[in-house]
């Protein structure tokens, strides 16, 4: 079943009806200010920072669900609802909610008048601006009134949610009736008088004719829902004044329309800062310095400001995703490349793990391990920043080589209360690092000076980060010469130095009986993989014995991982606590893993002579794969699933058999049987795999799936779960990234190289022909692909017109276009 439908030309999901199986959200913004919106209004905004700079409020685990957010109320003679269904919940003649690249229109019609509502945040601002068409459908004249609402979050959102005998005594607004540019706006400044600088606005381009700053005002009492709200069914605000409890943001505007008649209102909620000095308009009583918000009301004065910023935004797009595309048969594969794949991964890069309808912005930052991985992602989208991310992930290394797990995006500080000891963590920094100079070749990147742990005086060039993250697992190792996994490595789930007993202790952070010997099959997967790629770098560095080292190291893990990584069929997942193999067929449940068989095989190890040779480890691993894990809806993360809690095992068995990191399918690590198929030169099966996850081939089972036909989830329910085939978790996942990768470097096989543009595509004989177009060092390529499916076969290519030896294309001057035939 269907809630709605791709417009692939603009580039938008149509939802078509309020009654998704849960809110289907999108995110405003794309540089500093955020915004989180359901296609019911719902969601919340903040800046930068979804903890420490949130500027309104929402409710998780409310019910019912998506309570809270940017709503107008209609009163329409007397006649009251929400064109975004909620919170009225009146029925609607028409609804529709489209949601784009960084903005959403939602529109809703009832009793001839129809109320559209686009939402943005407009490139350069720290605002969300809501332009509002009102069209009367109808044949008689309407005076209607409206009432906007958002309620405002006091800044440090963890803080918001606990700290009540403070907070509901503390809430202070400001009310201009008449801006300079001829509207109204409330100023929410709470603590602006104490130790803020910053304060919110939250406004409209038109004279108001009343508003209310008090949350009971506004709703008629403390046991009234935002349904049921007394204002709007009154049809008059209070003019009530925040002093203290809970302050919101609401203005009555009164609109005449004649039949046929459409009129436009501009709403801006937005955040501004002061400098000490400048804090006060009138010092001595204590009146803000407006002059800020005064401009940046003035720039969305008009509808016309509103729709020109839309155009910049939707030009801002247009431009990144040309920087690669793909044209095919298969307009899921084109859609899911060309627009939503991107767009997650561009979401994902400013938002890391921080803020979804699934992580509330207050708990966690930005991710060591999942920045980098984020990396790979978008590096070609924003390059510039992604160099800058590169330099903020490093300055929170430790001199050891190992890392903060997390650092908070306003301070750029590592997350004390999670610390370190993830021992998967410094080798992401290779990955992301060698991803992004060979999108850029931006080699003096190395020579950037960057400290350890922040730390003024301890700055190093980032090559330095590099050689600490991979001696760091050359000096970490266990009993078997394979890496230790400390805390976790990339399945924070997997904790088998934890041993907990207590409730409410942190599986990740507890470690009672860390000892050297839990050992990662994982980790050292990943070592052989990213060290290459660093003994690459060290070449380029003119460092020729820590090259021939680094390869060195990597031969050894290469061969413990055949050894004693090895289980006869597939490859280990760790060795536990006491020396015990994890991921083994002489255990009854969680016999085989999927991390280690995709990352082993991704880096070569036992890959054999093809497809056809069935005595090599890898292939012997991918079918145990395909054959053990393998669902309609993915490939799930171990099978059997754990049915007792295995306290040697940590997290991974307190969830219910086929949940998260318990037998789910975990959309993250399925890429990396993607991409290792490839390697063996099993694209159909790789490009199978690809469908199963990708949103886009889920759309018809919507009633199934619940979450997002746009965007992936981080999980999807196994096949030993009760509702199989159940996605969690949407959007904030490194399951974006890695599927881009997996799509379009390796089924579509165009991929960067450090000196060379590599054409090695593996997608099965289902898409036989396919155009790739790629933007890269100020050059365009054009890559034509006739493709035969056969297993195994590779593509021969014609460059320019001339047939050239093997699968890489040397980089082409800037400004150069390249066209490139591709045959296989």
């Amino acid at each position: 079943m269907q809630y709605g439908h791709f417009d692939d030309l603009a580039r938008e999901y149509v939802i078509t009806t309020p009654h998704t199986p849960y809110p289907w959200i999108n995110y405003l913004g794309s540089e500093q200010f955020f915004s989180l919106l359901s296609h019911l209004g719902g969601g919340y905004s903040f800046y930068r920072d979804a903890r420490m700079r949130r500027l309104t409020r929402y409710r998780y685990n409310n019910v019912p669900t998506d309570e809270g957010g940017r709503y107008l109320y209609v009163n329409d003679g007397g006649d009251v609802w929400t064109p975004t269904w909620l919170p009225v919940k009146a029925d609607l003649d028409h609804f529709e909610a489209r949601h784009g690249m960084g903005y959403s229109r939602i529109t809703g019609e009832r009793g001839g008048l129809r109320v559209a509502t686009t939402y943005l945040v407009p490139l350069g601002e720290n605002a969300e601006v809501h332009k509002v068409t009102l069209t009367n459908s109808s044949d008689v004249a309407k005076q209607v009134k409206l009432f906007s609402f958002v309620e405002f979050a006091l800044w440090n959102a963890n803080d918001d949610q606990t700290n009540y005998q403070r907070n509901l005594s503390i809430g202070e607004v400001e009310i201009e009736q008449l801006t300079p540019s001829g509207g109204s706006a409330i100023y929410h400044r709470t603590e602006y008088r104490e130790r803020r600088n910053h304060y919110a606005v939250f406004a409209v381009n038109t004279p108001a004719a009343g508003f209310d700053t008090d949350r009971q005002s506004f709703l008629g009492g403390p046991y009234v829902g935002f349904a049921e709200a007394a204002v709007p069914r009154a049809g008059a605000s209070t003019n009530s004044v925040a002093s203290g409890w809970y302050p919101i943001g609401s203005h009555e505007v009164v609109v005449d329309l004649a039949p046929g008649e459409s009129r436009d209102l501009v709403y801006v909620l937005g955040y501004q800062e002061n400098e000490d000095e400048a804090k006060w308009a009138d010092p001595e009583h204590q009146v803000v310095n407006k002059t800020g918000a005064h401009e940046l009301l003035a720039r969305f004065a008009t509808p016309a400001a509103v729709d020109a910023a839309l155009a910049e935004l939707r030009q801002y797009w247009t431009d990144l995703l040309s920087t690669y595309t793909v044209s095919s048969t298969d307009s899921k594969l084109d859609r899911m490349v060309n627009i939503w794949n991107q767009y997650q991964c561009m979401v994902t890069f400013n938002m890391s793990r921080s803020a979804s309808y699934f992580e509330t912005g207050i708990g966690r930052g930005m991710g060591f391990r999942d920045s980098n991985q984020d990396l790979l992602g978008f590096v070609h989208l924003v390059p510039a920043r992604a160099r800058e991310r590169i330099i903020d992930i490093a300055s929170t290394q430790f001199a050891d080589g190992s890392a903060y797990h997390q650092y908070q995006p306003l301070t750029k500080r590592g997350n004390n209360d999670v610390g370190s000891g993830f021992n998967d963590d410094p080798l992401w920094l290779i990955a992301g690092v060698a991803a992004y100079i060979k999108e850029t070749g931006d080699d003096a990147i190395l020579d950037e000076p960057v400290p350890f742990d922040n730390q003024q005086g301890t700055e190093v060039p980032l090559w330095e980060h590099l050689v600490r993250s991979f001696q760091f697992t050359v000096n970490n190792r266990g009993p078997h010469g394979l890496p230790l996994i400390g805390r976790a490595d990339w399945n924070d789930c997997l904790n088998l130095n934890c041993f907990s007993t207590e409730p409410g202790e942190s599986f990740q952070t507890t470690e009672n009986q860390a000892g050297g010997v839990a050992e990662s099959v994982f980790i050292a997967a990943q070592f052989v993989l990213y060290g290459e790629e660093y003994a690459v770098l060290a070449e380029r560095r003119r460092l020729p014995e820590v090259a021939a080292a680094a390869r060195e190291a990597v031969s050894v893990m290469r061969e413990a991982l055949l050894t004693d990584g090895w289980d006869g069929e597939w490859f280990l997942r760790a060795y536990d606590f006491y020396g015990n193999p994890v991921g083994t067929d002489t255990k009854p449940e969680g016999k085989i893993w999927i991390e280690p068989q995709g990352f082993a095989v991704m880096a070569g190890v036992g890959v054999g002579h093809g497809p056809e040779d069935a005595e090599a480890p890898a292939i012997k691993a991918l079918d145990a794969v395909e054959r053990l894990l393998g669902t309609p809806h993915g490939l799930v993360l171990q099978y059997p699933a754990y049915t007792t809690y295995q306290v040697e095992l940590g997290e991974v068995s307190t969830y219910p058999p086929g949940y998260k990191e318990n037998g789910g399918i975990f959309c993250h690590n399925n890429p990396w049987v993607i991409i290792a198929e490839t390697v063996v030169g099993r694209g159909e099966r790789a490009f199978d795999y690809y469908k199963r996850i990708a949103p886009a081939y889920r759309e018809a089972i919507s009633d199934v799936h619940q979450l997002e036909p746009y965007v992936y989830a981080q999980m999807i329910a196994g096949k030993e779960a009760v509702r199989a085939g159940q996605a969690k978790n949407s959007w904030l996942t490194g399951t974006a990234a890695w599927n881009f990768v997996a799509v379009s470097q390796y089924l579509l096989g165009v991929r960067p190289d450090f000196d060379a543009l590599v054409i090695d595509p593996q997608l099965g004989p289902e898409v036989p022909s396919f155009t790739v177009t790629r933007r890269l060092r100020g050059a365009t390529y054009e890559i034509s692909v006739t493709n035969s499916g056969a297993p195994g076969s590779r593509a021969s290519l014609v460059v320019d017109g001339r047939p050239v030896e093997g699968n890489r294309v040397p980089y082409a001057a800037r400004g150069a276009v390249v066209r490139i035939e591709a045959t296989l």
